[in-house]
């Protein structure tokens, strides 16, 4: 049993353990950079709970292994425990689920389906989770370990792209119409 007790008490001071032993503040970038890396995890739930075909659902349920992936790294600072097979994978899914759509000429609304206005809400928590990241960087640079797990920035930045992507794909198959913004002036 890898968790036998949940309530342990010793993050009522304000802090949390890392995988290795080390305490920090629960305000701390590292513990941000987690936070939002679980958040996106937790979006993508949300988003499974919804009718999707069963490919994309594969994907979304992989992402989620992944993402779990991610936040053990960010744990385990030091470590270099993040492949890059993940993100060669995410580039493989961009291409395929691209394939398909219609290129945009403008810029379409977040919105669309239930399930292709979720996917758009995973999409900014993955934007944000990847600028939580680079705080982190910039807050630990310099110091005697990497901050961020080699390959997680890139990986963030190309599943924010493949989101948007699976939003389009999700409204497609719903029928579901894209709004174009429509610049004032």
């Amino acid at each position: 049993m890898r968790l036998s007790k949940i309530t342990t008490r010793t993050g009522d001071d304000g802090s949390t353990g890392l995988a290795d032993g080390m305490r920090l503040d629960k305000d701390h970038a590292r513990i941000t950079a987690l936070g939002s890396v679980d958040e996106l995890n937790s979006q993508l739930g949300v988003l499974l709970a919804e009718p999707l075909v069963q490919d994309i659902r594969t994907v979304l349920l992989q992402i989620q292994h992944d993402l779990f992936d991610l936040g053990g790294a960010l744990a385990l600072p030091g470590q270099d425990v993040f492949a890059e097979t993940k993100l060669t994978w995410l580039d493989e899914q961009i291409t395929r689920y691209n394939a398909n759509l219609s290129p945009l000429r403008e810029f379409i609304l977040p919105g669309g389906s239930r399930a292709g206005a979720l996917c758009h809400v995973a999409r900014s928590v993955a934007r944000r989770a990847e600028r939580d990241l680079v705080s982190l960087a910039h807050s630990e640079s310099g110091t005697h370990h990497e901050a961020a797990p080699h390959n997680a920035l890139p990986y963030l930045n190309r599943l924010s792209d493949l989101l948007f992507v699976l939003c389009r794909v999700i409204n497609q198959a719903q029928a579901a119409q894209e709004t174009l913004w429509q610049r004032s002036g």
